[in-house]
């Protein structure tokens, strides 16, 4: 369907939905808050004249409370401004609700191939041998993050499902309760959430939307795929961080992995109980009453007792005996609806989701250092020992560690962790937990240590049954990269491990410090070099390579459309399987529901195919890639130059929301790394510097240095060969793409008084200076008229999202210049800046 026909559905089913029960919503009467969503609109109205105009938040606000609310004081200004807040947040819940429940109808004007299409294709195109073969053994992984960009709560998750459901039906009276029950619903944490209470949040998607959005798609690609042998269970498969993920998170322990690692399995046995009950009624054959009855005891204990658990093995035992009782003595009678859940059970075992342990190299050093110094090998540092020495030392000397022997809390706990792995293997089954992520890996040791460790806390060297996995994120490991792995293969006792583990490395790559390390074309660049370099390294040494991509939600953070970046791999980079984060927001946004879910994934497993099928293989050639090899170079050395520019950390300590991020309740993990007292760029993390960035609508990392990058070249005269390189190489053409949809998103008007700042306003120049360049070089080598010019759906929705919160971001930062000037209400103009961070994060859905 033509972009105007999806954009004209796409006006019908959210556009116009959303202002009817928005015009709901806002003469919704909650008590001392009549009037207040009457004068939302007038708000965004004087927002958006103010801001065109040229003027600043304090004056744009002042007039507003002075001629049109009627608000003198200043404490009821703030309550007011607390009430704008809340209706917004709402606000955001309802637009949310109403674009998830047109995407069905969306989807069928789609452009983007489905594995329907692919199907069909296979047929026209009679390949159906090369498909089967590539899903036989294809898999991609979504692994889900806790990182601190979600917040909605499952009442809340409960109450946009409902709202969906709803709306879809036009039942006009239930939507007008449902939104009041949205309006006195809270939709923050009352306090910060636990690492515990992070992972119960996610489950609830898992339970509701993944158990059977992952069983249908299974279903779906098994009864079409032409190939009545297939059975790959691997081709969707669920990883999980959220207690497993200590990297810079001291609330993350040995006892929360393991209550994780329980919830997990608990709430699978709920569901394979629930669909066991249901299938129950169907198969009311005499013979097969005994062995049903057995197996629903069995999963109901595992229900609600976490040392009653039942194996993957005892499960299929039970299911195994009841297929062949329906098909010898009961004419297979629902043998459909028997194999589907069979289906299931394989697709989940035991686990539900793989729950990888991840950690910093520099704790791993520490306990090592600890470890050798109280069994004589070093007097204080490892240095004292040669390179040979400390490798033997790890590799072969036997030691025995226990948590009790040591006193720092992070080595007990660490020791601690690795010594009950074996335990959670032995409950959720070896796929419940068989991954151990090593963060800001550098050389061998990031590897070398935790085999060590493994070994000294009682496994043995060459069944070590984990995968250990380095994480190269900064620009120093990633150039280290090949000649680190190549080091570890040469080893004979590690290369011993990894036959063990199927000869597969797995690999993970770091968009995210990458790009705050590196900006943004450098940092993408250099993770599909050495993509290609490792894939290289793995294949000289027979070992499957397997890359695992630590994507955020914006394209500053590996985001966007990460699908264009998967169908753009060169032959190059080994396409085994399609690893990657899901974090944030991009859990409710891209995977939120069963609709969304078996899409998204669909299209990474299209990504797949389309390496393999129907046109030519993606290869740069020899002066495309220097092209980019430039531009990769001379936008790194202005990003470079910004990043150590004196004022680049005070900006965004003392003109952003950065300092905020950790006082909101949103995520477990503290907001920053290290105990410093003063705030240096190394100690920022990713989140809550693109998020900063974000709410500024400024989206620095998303652009700055390509404006400057591709003039120099096109000064030069290159711009035909540039716009060939965005025509004809899709990793190029990908990247550029997202960083259009970063510009799409900026908003610098927002912030323009800033140019009038003493102290900031040339940085603010700096920065607007650049974001003009881009905007008009990208649009210059893509030939556009507009950014996102061929998306005008996506780039609809964001207008419409960013209208709603512009009232927040106006109301941001009017607290924030509050706050740099002598008020008596500090605390509250913290906690407005605070509360402003949700809507505008659940708005952009992709911003950190």
């Amino acid at each position: 369907m033509s972009q105007s026909e999806r954009l004209k559905e796409f006006k019908k089913s959210v556009n116009n939905k959303f202002n009817i029960y928005n015009s709901l919503f806002l003469n919704l009467p909650y008590r001392n808050i009549e009037n207040v969503g009457m004068l939302i609109p007038l708000l965004l109205q004087h927002c958006e004249r103010g801001l065109d105009a040229g003027q600043n938040p304090s004056e744009i606000l002042d007039a507003f409370f002075q001629n049109y609310a009627r608000i003198e004081s200043e404490k009821e200004r703030i309550d007011f401004m607390f009430k704008i807040i809340q209706y917004v947040e709402r606000q955001v819940v309802l637009y949310d609700s109403v674009e998830d429940a047109a995407f069905p109808k969306l989807h069928e004007h789609s452009v983007s191939l489905s594995i329907r299409d692919y199907f069909q294709l296979a047929n026209k195109n009679k390949r159906w041998d090369k498909v089967s073969q590539k899903l036989s053994t294809f898999s991609a992984r979504i692994v889900l993050t806790a990182h601190p960009t979600q917040f909605y709560t499952p009442s809340v998750l409960n109450i946009m499902e409902k709202l969906r459901s709803l709306i879809v039906q036009n039942k006009a009276d239930d939507i007008d309760v449902t939104l009041q029950q949205l309006g006195l619903t809270s939709l923050i944490n009352a306090k910060k959430p636990t690492p515990l209470d992070e992972a119960k949040n996610i489950i609830h998607h898992l339970r509701h939307v993944y158990y059977d959005a992952v069983g249908d798609l299974y279903a779906y690609i098994k009864g079409n795929i032409k190939n009545e042998a297939f059975e790959n269970h691997n081709i969707i498969k669920l990883g999980f961080w959220p207690g497993g993920d200590r990297d810079g998170n001291p609330f993350v322990t040995a006892k929360i992995t393991k209550d994780v690692a329980d919830e997990l399995r608990i709430n699978l046995m709920k569901c394979y109980y629930n669909d066991l009950k249901v299938l129950h009624k169907k198969l009311s054959f005499r013979e097969m009453q005994e062995p049903l009855q057995e197996l629903r005891n069995r999963l109901y204990l595992a229900m609600f007792n976490a040392n009653k658990t039942i194996s993957y093995n005892k499960i299929m035992e039970y299911l195994e005996v009841l297929r062949n009782i329906l098909i010898d003595k009961y004419h297979g009678l629902y043998l459909i609806d028997l194999d589907h859940f069979i289906d299931k059970v394989k697709l989940f075992k035991t686990h539900f989701a793989s729950l990888d342990i991840r950690q910093d190299h520099r704790v791993h050093k520490k306990v090592i250092t600890q470890v050798l110094e109280k069994n004589g090998f070093i007097k204080e540092d490892l240095n004292e020992l040669s390179k040979t020495k400390l490798v033997k030392i790890l590799s072969s000397e036997e030691l025995s560690l226990k948590a009790k022997d040591y006193k720092e809390d992070i080595v007990k706990d660490t020791i601690r962790n690795i010594s009950q792995l074996r335990t959670l293997q032995n409950k959720n089954g070896e796929e419940g937990c068989n991954r151990y992520i090593i963060s800001n890996s550098e050389d061998i040791y990031s590897v070398l240590f935790v085999y060590a460790l493994f070994r000294w806390c009682g496994w043995e060297g060459d069944k070590i049954s984990f995968d250990i996995v380095p994480l190269f994120e900064t620009m120093k490991g990633m150039d280290a990269s090949e000649e680190v792995m190549q080091t570890l293969f040469n080893l004979p006792f590690y290369r011993k491990h990894l036959t063990f583990r199927g000869d597969k490395q797995t690999i993970m790559l770091g968009f995210s410090d990458g790009t705050k390390d590196g900006g943004f074309v450098k940092a993408n660049w250099s993770i599909f070099k050495t993509k290609e370099s490792l894939s290289k390294v793995c294949n000289k040494n027979d070992i499957k390579a397997i890359f695992f991509d630590g994507r955020g939600g914006p394209p500053a953070r590996g985001g966007g459309k990460t699908h264009r970046f998967y169908a753009a791999q060169t032959k190059d980079i080994a396409n085994n399987e399609i690893q990657l984060t899901i974090q944030g927001q991009t859990i409710t946004s891209t995977y939120g529901t069963k609709e969304l879910f078996m899409h998204n994934s669909e299209q990474l497993l299209t990504a797949g195919l389309s390496n393999t099928f129907f046109g030519k293989e993606n290869i740069i050639p020899k002066a495309q890639r220097q092209l980019i090899e430039e531009l990769s170079e001379l936008s790194f050395k202005k990003y470079e130059a910004l990043k150590n520019h004196d004022l680049f950390v005070p900006y965004l300590e003392r003109r952003s929301t950065l300092k905020f991020y950790q006082k909101a309740n949103i995520g477990s993990r503290p907001g920053k790394r290290g105990n410093k007292q003063k705030l240096e760029f190394e100690d920022l993390r990713a989140i809550s510097f693109v998020g900063s960035w974000s709410q500024l609508k400024q989206n620095v990392p998303g652009y700055f240095g390509i404006g400057t990058a591709l003039k120099i070249l096109i000064d030069k005269g290159q711009l035909r060969d540039i716009k060939k390189l965005y025509k004809e190489v899709p990793f190029f053409k990908a990247l550029m793409l997202n960083s259009m949809m970063s510009l799409t998103k900026c908003y610098f008007e927002l912030t323009s008084y800033m140019k009038e700042d003493e102290e900031f306003g040339d940085f603010w120049h700096i920065l607007h200076q650049e974001y003009l360049l881009s905007k008009k070089m990208l649009l210059q080598i893509s030939g556009s008229k507009v950014l996102m010019e061929n998306e005008e759906v996506s780039r609809e929705s964001i207008k419409i999202r960013e209208q709603i919160v512009l009232p927040l971001l106006v109301i941001q930062q009017y607290a924030l210049q509050k706050l740099g000037k002598q008020t008596d209400y500090v605390p509250l103009y913290e906690k407005i800046v605070t509360r402003s961070l949700y809507g505008n994060i659940n708005a952009s859905r992709n911003s950190a």
